[in-house]
């Protein structure tokens, strides 16, 4: 089984930067597709990002494009979420995923999330 964890969350000031980071572990690991979620209290979780590993095409949820920048690490088993400008609205858990299947939505494997808070 691929086994994922998320670090790098903490306490920011609006404005401020964090970058998450995401390892795999377990077995060979070669996705299809890395993606972030977050999920905020009492909220849906919200797709944030995704790369796809062999072209590199990202996406961005609206909200956030322009401040955040999904990339891969140069050993393939890690995956990064700079975040920039942050705003209280990204406060969440953020978690991480892994897909194996052609699909940059569809994805099977999960980490156990890193919270990200931001004050005003």
């Amino acid at each position: 089984q691929v086994q994922l964890v998320e670090s790098g969350g903490g306490l920011v000031q609006a404005g401020g930067s964090l970058r998450l980071s995401c390892a795999a572990s377990g077995r060979t690991f070669s996705p299809y597709a890395m993606g972030w979620f977050r999920q905020a209290p009492g909220k849906e979780r919200e797709y944030v990002a995704a790369i796809n590993y062999r072209s590199l095409t990202t996406y961005y949820t609206d909200s956030v494009a322009g401040r955040f920048t999904i990339s891969r690490g140069n050993a393939k088993n890690t995956v990064y979420l700079q975040m920039n400008s942050l705003k209280p609205e990204d406060t969440a858990v953020y978690y991480c995923a892994a897909g194996l299947k052609s699909s940059m939505r569809d994805y099977d494997y999960w980490g156990q999330g890193t919270q990200v808070t931001v004050s005003s």
